[in-house]
């Protein structure tokens, strides 16, 4: 072979290679095929479907973005009750969002509201679902004191439409949320013509929107009604396969228009965005070493403009809620309107003072850093649907809700029509797992005998005949037990634990409220600072907001390192 052919080949050959090179740089980066199969993505005539437009997450009615990082979580001052519950540890937190305020009385009121309209009271079945739902209006009452006007007027006034809403227990809380998470993803599904526009203004126990029904089974969503999950909007998008069989486009997590669900805040999520460390931050505030929600050592603003005006909503001394009225006020004897005062740096409103607020935790004494420094949370009880025996979720029925009788005597429904029934998980889950190995994690290295991994026996003292001394050495949390049940007349037979042999008031129905509030002293309202109430029980000053998981970047914008 001459030399001229020699190199025709090797022309050749390089331009093969080149070819090659780009057709594989052509289809790695074409975003309508997949870079695992080169399959089309997103084709008319069916296939996967995913939303590769999707820039970053839409920030949900009443929230606001907090970039997650690094802080010193737990008091390092001065501990005058002695409490010892908030050793500063060092926590990592996600990205997340959380409510501009707390939740008022015209956001709770607009949920009653719809309980009321969907779930009728006067049905003997739905009675005790909007019973469950309202607040406590009497815990405004004091035995030596006046306040039948808060009693009377507090929730439901127009005064007071915009001041924090009071006398919601944990468990009410929690609900409120979840039934905001569907109201919110009803209304986007709606603007993306999903579903019929005006649905929610129709629905009823029978035919109602609940977000996990419609990701897991949407065609039982409404009740199966297929004129409002598939409306004339969205007939566009069917999709038709090779064999000509139509298939309704019911948007998925990977449609990125059905957002995360509304919740209370873990307790390191709530500290970390109390003290505002939204800019550069210095040595000692990183070190945890900012004392309020402002800059600054004092409760009083030390501009020139408003020098000495009160910075938050507390109690000043005894028998001072609000300062000398016209001069040194803070504008509040109870609760103040939202707003009232500047906000922190991330934009968050009343993150001290107005009213305490109700975090998902359980308490406990200790926040185990050496298990866990990354969005440290207790409190998980790990549930998945419930399967009927043709293989598909378990939707409750108006006629298969289930209620629960809490210590207060209260009634509350445990499930809703149209939620998917939830059951613990079990070995299918938990077999050969190291992260976690039962449902309910509550008491997970508390500290106590019981929530070890090689104790297994759920023992009671009394009814197992077992040495009440020594079985207080094996359970550090050693609680009443109080038992309340309702006969088959619905009245409430109350026992009462009388035992002398109790120790504590910690259990895993007790959660940790933090900030300080109208009633509180200065010492309450530092963000380290935590405390629990009964999860089923309410007050006249604790309140709560909202939150939401970040999807995505850990930025707003989705900023990458260099």
């Amino acid at each position: 072979m001459d030399m001229k052919n020699v190199l025709n080949l090797r022309i050749l050959l390089a331009l093969m290679i080149s070819l090659t090179i780009v057709g594989c740089s052509r289809n790695s980066s074409d975003k309508n095929s997949s870079r695992a199969t080169g399959w089309k993505i997103n084709d008319k005539n069916g296939g996967f479907q995913y939303n590769d437009k999707f820039q970053e997450q839409e920030t949900s009615p009443g929230l606001v973005f907090i970039e997650g990082g690094t802080f010193t979580m737990g008091k390092v001052q001065d501990d005058v009750m002695h409490d010892w519950n908030n050793t500063p540890n060092q926590q990592h937190v996600q990205s997340f969002y959380m409510d501009e305020t707390e939740v008022t009385n015209k956001m709770y009121t607009e949920y009653l509201d719809y309980i009321k309209r969907v779930y009728p009271p006067e049905e003997d079945n739905y009675r005790l679902i909007y019973q469950g739902a309202l607040p406590d209006t009497l815990v405004w009452r004091n035995r030596l004191g006046y306040a039948e006007m808060m009693t009377e007027n507090y929730l439901r006034h127009p005064g007071y439409g915009e001041y924090p809403v009071v006398g919601v227990s944990w468990i009410q809380a929690v609900e409120f949320a979840n039934w905001r998470t569907d109201r919110v993803n009803e209304l986007y599904l709606e603007n993306a013509g999903y579903i019929e526009r005006d649905a929610k203004l129709t629905a009823s126990a029978d035919s109602n929107f609940n977000t996990d029904t419609y990701l897991n089974a949407p065609t039982l969503t409404y009740g199966g009604n297929d004129s409002i999950i598939n409306p004339e909007k969205s007939r566009k998008r069917v999709q038709v396969t090779a064999a000509g069989d139509t298939i309704n486009n019911y948007a998925r997590r990977e449609s990125g228009i059905i957002s995360p669900d509304y919740r209370l805040p873990t307790e390191a999520e709530w500290e970390y965005a109390a003290l505002g460390m939204s800019e550069l931050r210095s040595f000692n505030v990183y070190r945890g070493r900012k004392k309020y929600p402002w800059d600054g050592q004092y409760t009083r603003s030390g501009k020139r403009k408003t020098k000495g005006d009160q910075l938050a909503n507390f109690k000043q001394g005894k028998g001072d809620y609000g300062g000398i009225a016209g001069w040194s006020d803070d504008g509040a004897d109870i609760t103040a309107q939202v707003m009232s005062y500047e906000p922190n740096d991330y934009g968050l409103y009343d993150m001290a003072g107005n009213v305490a607020e109700w975090v998902a935790d359980v308490y406990r004494p200790i926040v185990d850093d050496e298990f866990s420094d990354f969005n440290y949370y207790r409190g998980n009880v790990y549930t998945k649907n419930a399967i009927n025996e043709d293989g598909t979720v378990k939707v409750v029925t108006p006629d298969e809700i289930v209620f629960d009788t809490l210590s207060n005597g209260q009634v509350v429904a445990r499930n809703l029509p149209g939620e998917i029934l939830q059951v613990p998980v079990d070995e299918d889950e938990t077999y050969l797992r190291t992260n976690f190995d039962r449902s309910d994690n509550r008491n997970f290295r508390d500290g106590d005998a019981r929530s070890s991994r090689s104790y297994a026996t759920d023992f009671d003292e009394e009814e197992d005949g077992v040495d009440a001394e020594a079985a207080m050495t094996r359970k550090m949390y050693n609680s009443p037990k109080h038992n309340i049940q309702r006969d088959s007349t619905g009245q409430v037979i109350k026992e009462y634990d009388t035992s002398n042999q109790r120790t504590s008031m910690i259990n895993d129905e007790v959660r940790v409220y933090k900030g300080g509030s109208w009633r509180d002293r200065a010492y309450w309202i530092d963000p380290a600072q935590r405390r629990y109430f009964p999860q089923d029980m309410a007050t006249d000053y604790i309140g709560f907001r909202c939150a939401m998981s970040r999807v995505g970047s850990k930025s707003q914008g989705g900023k990458k390192r260099n």
